[in-house]
């Protein structure tokens, strides 16, 4: 079985117009697509479209809420030119716990016959119930010893105290040997990098006895998660981070607004921070 679980810490650190850097422990599981169904026959203590202690529903994930997401996902795939067929997908998400889910970002990791990452779609949500997708492509040079690297304009209100104006830059690694994940997402304005994001994360099997080591070592972790980032806007607020309101956030130069389809569930923002230098070491290693 391909899917299992991911442990480890999330760390953010922004540049301007001060220094405020934060570092959490996460656990997310990552689900291969097409294994959904053996996965919860298996693992009892996970359910799919069911309640239950910790489950995956299958309309946490896409813009329009998906109703089967490997097939949906595919369709999406499909509809931005990318050839789905053969591609292994694998899922890093955040599952619901005790009935509630929130996920800051996804990502969707779609592998080629020979194993290595062809495409990364991010699925990024933000507290005011919208989900959004940028699907990277990498050739070449950007896959070279393993690393994906990619890069995508900002389309997408997260943050109230960071612009619309930007670019991201991401990388991804997937260390299947050594049994860690790591990505590292900056973001730049006007040139400069306003923040980084990282995650480092190592592998863990996906079993009911390591599941339920997860859910005791990090209870309500999605949760936690939503509390956190409230606490830490309210830290950026106090120290006077410049507040752009959700609906007038505008790229400079298009006037476009973020681009977002609203959902019934609930989500939240990627945040205001980014990975300290050590993530963005471990991702480039």
């Amino acid at each position: 079985m391909n899917s299992h679980l991911l442990e480890g810490r999330v760390r953010h650190r922004r540049r301007t117009p001060f220094v405020y850097e934060l570092d959490h422990a996460v656990w997310y599981a990552a689900l291969d697509l097409d294994e959904l169904d053996q996965v919860t026959s298996r693992v009892r203590i996970l359910r799919r479209n069911r309640r239950g202690i910790a489950t995956f529903r299958d309309a946490d994930h896409l813009p329009t809420p998906a109703t089967d997401v490997a097939r949906d996902l595919r369709r999406h795939l499909a509809g931005e030119g990318i050839v789905a067929d053969g591609l292994r997908i694998t899922l890093v998400t955040n599952l619901r716990v005790a009935g509630y889910v929130f996920n800051p970002a996804s990502f969707f990791l779609c592998r080629g016959a020979s194993g290595e990452l062809e495409v990364v779609v991010v699925e990024v949500h933000n507290t005011h119930g919208e989900r959004h997708l940028y699907t990277l492509r990498a050739g070449g040079s950007a896959r070279a010893g393993g690393l994906f690297a990619a890069a995508m304009d900002k389309a997408f209100y997260v943050s109230p105290f960071l612009e619309m104006d930007g670019r991201y830059a991401v990388r991804v690694r997937d260390d299947i040997e050594r049994g860690r994940l790591t990505i590292a997402i900056d973001e730049r304005q006007d040139g400069e990098t306003v923040l980084t994001t990282g995650l480092v994360l190592e592998r863990r099997p996906l079993t009911d006895r390591s599941l339920l080591g997860m859910l005791v070592r990090h209870p309500f972790v999605t949760q936690r998660t939503i509390g956190l980032i409230h606490w830490h806007a309210l830290h950026l607020w106090l120290r006077g981070a410049r507040f752009h309101r959700h609906g007038m956030a505008v790229r400079r130069g298009t006037g476009s607004k973020s681009a977002a389809a609203p959902v019934a569930t609930s989500a939240a923002a990627i945040g205001g921070a980014a990975a300290d230098q050590a993530s963005r070491k471990a991702v480039s290693r």
